[in-house]
């Protein structure tokens, strides 16, 4: 952790962490005043706040789904089919997303053409980004992600159940009261740690998908600091540091207000 403190000097490596100049806030309000600023944070918050309403229920929809099939090999052919996405490699799913909606090649757009309408540039277009990066990102790690709420499920008291069926409920009314209630605390768990890390899209995915002609909507604090810290002329370390800094701050800050509110509403807390 020592390290963070390049973000307050002109880090220079020969002279090292202790012979580089003091600067303070110098970076910090660099990039506060840069005119890339607000659009970068209003892009990461964005695609985060997407993210996180479109793709935290699937999981768990998915996982109570599941939960219900009686027939093996149906279940485990679905968990198959849902899974295998997660373990592909980042690279080879864009190349493969890239590939399938291609505006002039794309099997996507050859359907789209067929049925009489006009062909789309999903990635020129920089309305399209975010739902392009939210609905791959479900696609690719819905499967995984219920891997946790299924040994949630699998944890609940099977009397439970057993009560239930007695009294006449529905499956419908068995997942809205005895597992939904059973596998909260779990689910309240991954929205505290889902929302620490709002200020962190990830960087490999957004740089595969960006080009110039959706940069005003895919240009996110990870690939500027990529870009301005490491690519300009002149590595500069230091202002690099003070945005990752900034971001780390603002994820904990996050963390603990969304952590204390779900301990006064009276569930499940981080601590």
């Amino acid at each position: 952790m020592y390290g963070a403190v390049i973000a307050f000097q002109d880090y220079v490596p020969h002279k090292g962490f202790f012979g580089s100049d003091w600067v303070g806030l110098k970076h910090f309000k660099n990039f506060f005043n840069s005119y890339e600023f607000w659009k970068v944070i209003k892009n990461t918050l964005g695609l985060s706040f997407y993210s996180l309403l479109a793709g935290f229920p699937f999981p768990i929809l998915l996982a109570l789904c599941l939960n219900y099939v009686n027939r093996s090999f149906v279940k485990k052919s679905v968990q198959l089919i849902t899974y295998a996405p997660h373990f592909i490699s980042m690279v080879v799913m864009m190349g493969i997303i890239i590939q399938l909606l291609d505006p002039k090649t794309g099997i996507v757009n050859m359907i789209i053409a067929q049925l009489g309408f006009e062909k789309i540039d999903f990635f020129g277009n920089p309305d399209n980004f975010k739902s392009l990066y939210v609905w791959s990102g479900i696609w690719q790690n819905v499967g995984f992600g219920c891997i946790i709420y299924l040994a949630a499920l699998a944890a609940i008291d099977p009397s439970l159940h057993e009560a239930a069926v007695m009294d006449g409920a529905s499956k419908v009314q068995r997942m809205r009261h005895v597992d939904i209630p059973g596998i909260l605390p779990v689910a309240v768990i991954l929205l505290i740690l889902s929302v620490g890390n709002l200020m962190d899209v990830g960087f490999e995915k957004v740089l595969l998908m960006q080009n110039p002609l959706n940069l005003s909507s895919s240009e996110v604090i990870d690939t500027y600091v990529y870009k301005v810290g490491l690519l300009s002329t002149g590595i500069k370390y230091s202002y690099a540091s003070a945005i990752g800094l900034f971001t780390s701050v603002i994820n904990l800050i996050l963390l603990y207000t969304v952590n204390k509110a779900a301990k006064k509403l009276g569930q499940t807390s981080l601590w």
